[in-house]
């Protein structure tokens, strides 16, 4: 494994990408860093980042690029439409970190082969927290020597498991987001019934976080939910694009997943109802309006 410095861009600075990158850049990395919204980069200058007003200008010298972009849209905008793919240098690794639809990252692997760029799909799960203290769970799909050579870059930021191909690294997000919006809908359920019923709420979340029931999602989710703390980490308008990702994926592979779609339905009209910006917890508001509680 590759040890010395890397220069290395990191396309999109939002919620994630500003404490991935100033790890990156407490690592000894040269990071070369830009934001469509160019003022919520400027935070990476006092950890020595190099600030660019272009995404192409960002990767030109760069060994490794690192996208923590919103989708795949926006992935294959800055890609194929601002000149990055043709900007990067033949030999560089495209290391893909946002969520999106496994046939997206197969095509945009196939285009960059073809102008000598490798490919890593990445996304990742552990929230703001995770990338904060670099311990995020990384899902990787590739070549196996594309994905040893990334590890320099993983190392700074979690922990990372080579899951197969190009897309497969997708797949494994959307099989955990599918987890994670489903239980999240099942732990205020469950909670709002009990308190519905006349149970002290928390007392039920203490008591069954002992049992089999027990998780990260009722332990950190159920515990904004007493709180009402429904600040966002990941937020409810991610949550359904990656419902809606996986069902399309669903679709496309020709298998029936009835439980993701209702919960797309659930988050789809919690959002309706204009929860959008509310932590994905916040399904619990919606489920509570439903029942009349406050």
């Amino acid at each position: 494994m590759r040890t010395t410095p890397l220069k290395i861009a990191v396309l999109g600075i939002g919620m994630m990408g500003l404490p991935m990158a100033r790890r990156l850049c407490q690592a000894g990395h040269e990071v070369h860093a830009w934001n469509r919204t160019h003022a919520r980069a400027e935070p990476l200058a006092a950890d020595g980042a190099r600030l660019h007003d272009s995404a192409a200008a960002a990767v030109a010298t760069a060994d490794i690029t690192l996208s923590l972009l919103e989708n795949g849209p926006a992935v294959e905008d800055v890609l194929f439409a601002q000149g990055v793919a043709a900007a990067m240098l033949p030999g560089s690794l495209f290391i893909d970190m946002a969520s999106i639809q496994p046939s997206e990252a197969r095509d945009h692997a196939a285009r960059l082969g073809e102008r000598g760029v490798a490919h890593v799909d990445a996304p990742v799960s552990g929230g703001t927290v995770g990338a904060q203290a670099g311990t995020l769970a990384i899902m990787a799909g590739g070549k196996t020597a594309d994905f040893d050579r990334a590890q320099t870059v993983f190392a700074c930021l979690g922990h990372a498991t080579h899951v197969g191909p190009h897309g497969a690294g997708q797949l494994a997000k959307l099989a955990n987001q599918m987890i994670v919006g489903i239980t999240i809908g099942a732990v205020a359920e469950a909670l709002l019934m009990a308190s519905k019923g006349g149970a002290d709420m928390a007392k039920v979340h203490e008591a069954i976080s002992g049992g089999f029931a027990q998780s990260r999602i009722l332990q950190l989710h159920g515990q904004r939910m007493l709180e009402r703390d429904f600040a966002p980490r990941g937020r409810m308008t991610v949550q359904l694009k990656d419902m809606r990702n996986a069902l399309s994926t669903a679709k496309e592979i020709g298998f029936d997943a009835p439980i993701t779609g209702l919960f797309e339905q659930l988050y789809a009209e919690s959002i309706a109802h204009g929860l959008g910006d509310l932590d994905h917890s916040g399904l619990f508001v919606e489920l509570a309006s439903r029942n009349a509680m406050a």
